[in-house]
Formats: structure tokens, sequence, C-alpha cells
């Protein structure tokens, strides 16, 4: 599911979405994993959280920028907070 209303814009909202996410503080079932990926459609990219099965449970549409500069943040998951 991706909401068409919200769009991660800045390195600093992906971040949060990504902690949120970690934290279980979305109440999302079975979610396994974070990937960044392109709408099949019309090459749009997306934040997705995926199940078990790789299947979404949650998108977050990104700005190209983001996509772009925040692989690394979801590749290899977030620092610790001090």
């Amino acid at each position: 599911m991706i909401n068409d209303n919200e769009v991660i814009e800045t390195l600093d909202e992906l971040e949060a979405f990504l902690r949120l996410v970690e934290s279980g503080s979305l109440a999302l079932d079975n979610a396994a994993g974070v990937a960044l990926a392109t709408n099949n459609a019309n090459g749009r990219p997306f934040v997705a959280v995926l199940d078990d099965n790789q299947q979404l449970v949650l998108g977050r549409w990104v700005t190209n920028e983001v996509f772009e500069n925040g692989k690394d943040m979801v590749r290899y998951g977030l620092k610790k907070p001090h």
C-alpha cells in the first residue's frame, strides 16, 4: 500500500521513517525488511517495507534525490542513536 499523499523528500525524513519501521511504531504485521524500488508502471521511486515473502506491506514515495542518496541508509541500516 502506497499512500499517494505522503512523499519522503529529505534524507532526514527517510531516516525518521526507517526508525518508525525498526521500532515497530507503525504496527505492521510481518515486516521483515526495507528496500528502495521503482514502480513498474511509471518508474516512480519509493521505499518499500516487505514481509517474509518479499510482498509489499507499506510503501512511501520518495524523491529522486532521496532514492539516489538514501541507498546506503536502507541497505546497511541506521546508526544506533547515542
